[in-house]
């Protein structure tokens, strides 16, 4: 079973003024910060999000996180919503149906579909696992806990 991955390694190393700056090398664009490296990561989070929302109102394709290149760097973890929405937008793409189909298979309207794929438009977790099922796709969800 392939899985969509959507942990994208980051990249932190101390600025001239001494605080962690964080990219994402997979993206090649985008930098945040923090006074701590704890407070840096949680910023990557957002720009995470913001890195792939932006890539799918572009209508560009998500770059495919290189885990191997960064050992030694955290990876970041979108939040939930953004994965599932990134998951769609992918598998979506790949079916190479259009909106209009994709509406009709679902029996619901094409302005719907258009608001699934909307990385803005906050919508039900339970619309989003059905049209990927629609796909062929299954969602599933890990929870690790912390040591």
């Amino acid at each position: 079973m392939v899985c969509a991955d959507f942990n994208y390694p980051a990249k932190i190393e101390r600025g001239e003024d001494g605080r962690h700056l964080v990219t994402f090398p997979d993206f090649g664009w985008g930098v945040t910060d923090g006074a701590t490296r704890e407070e840096a990561l949680t910023e990557a989070r957002d720009m995470l999000r913001e890195l792939i929302t932006a890539t799918m109102r572009d209508g560009k394709d998500l770059p495919a996180p290189f885990h191997m290149g960064w050992r030694n760097g955290p990876l970041v973890l979108p939040p939930i919503q953004i994965v599932l929405k990134a998951a769609l937008y992918e598998s979506f793409r790949e079916s190479g149906l259009s909106q209009r189909q994709f509406a009709r298979q679902l029996n619901i309207a094409e302005t719907e579909v258009r608001r699934m794929l909307n990385p803005d438009h906050a919508t039900k977790v339970a619309a989003i696992e059905r049209a990927l099922v629609h796909l062929g796709k299954q969602v599933s969800l890990s929870v690790h806990f912390s040591a």
